[in-house]
């Protein structure tokens, strides 16, 4: 059973110390030839969260109803929209890197599966320190309050969540080009369809289900959970979380069961 993908497991357990190089030339290639130089792939996200924070909450003093988690607008969205940037930013480059290695796969026998780890976990480096800044920036607000040791492995579930989702798209990617323009406008959408921009509550409730759907809403229903609110998160979140990595775990099995002999012919 599963076994496409544990021997996919092994070949990048085994390959380990080739996945760090690359991981760590794929994070020096974000900030190649620019004058902030590393700073750079950092000072992104962060200038766009300090922007949602002084637009919203100094300038115009937005505040959200009854039943949201916060009352301030500007700190509501930077706990929901820093783990989405990180989501679409992992999600797209991994989707995308069997057809950037295409030429180097066929040159080289190496597992593709190492190219779609090295680009999630190059976008984890950058995320991760980020978000985990974010954790230290809210929990003062509650004492540090026993809630936020959820806080990592929510982080964990979402990066594991965004390889094997990226993984996926990657092999029908390199199967259907037009998979990448599918998900691109999904994830310019997405946001919307999630508790990023709005409290779950603002949601008609009839249609709620909608957003879970998007693997993005369980994670950020958490972290505003122990963030805003200093509370655990609900079981949802957990069964949720779990049951898109169960159902992209059996899809990949299957994917490079099927895709084995033809995927780098087809990049």
């Amino acid at each position: 059973m599963l076994h496409a993908f544990r021997n996919e497991l092994r070949s990048v357990w085994s390959a380990r110390s080739l996945v760090w190089v690359l991981t760590r030339r794929e994070v020096a290639a974000r900030h190649a030839g620019t004058a902030a130089g590393i700073v750079w792939p950092y000072l992104q996200p962060l200038l766009t969260v300090a922007a949602y924070y002084l637009v919203f909450d100094v300038v115009f003093a937005m505040r959200l109803g009854d039943g949201a988690p916060t009352h301030a607008v500007g700190t509501f969205l930077v706990v929901g929209a820093l783990p989405w940037m990180a989501f679409c930013d992992g999600l797209s480059r991994g989707m995308n890197s069997l057809l950037e290695a295409g030429g180097l796969l066929h040159k080289n026998p190496l597992p593709p599966v190492l190219f779609v780890v090295r680009s999630v976990l190059a976008s984890a480096v950058v995320f991760a320190p980020l978000l985990l800044v974010l954790a230290l920036a809210y929990t003062p607000l509650h004492r540090f309050a026993l809630p936020v040791l959820a806080f990592p492995l929510l982080l964990l579930l979402q990066w594991v969540v965004c390889m094997l989702l990226a993984y996926v798209l990657a092999i029908l990617a390199a199967a259907l080009r037009d998979t990448v323009q599918m998900v691109g406008f999904l994830l310019s959408v997405g946001i919307y369809l999630s508790p990023v921009l709005f409290p779950m509550t603002l949601f008609p409730e009839q249609w709620r289900w909608v957003l879970w759907l998007n693997p993005i809403t369980a994670p950020v229903q958490g972290y505003q959970q122990v963030l805003l609110l200093g509370a655990w998160p609900p079981l949802s979140v957990w069964w949720v979380l779990l049951a898109w990595a169960g159902l992209l775990v059996l899809a990949l099995n299957v994917l490079i069961a099927r895709s084995r002999d033809q995927l780098v012919d087809w990049l």
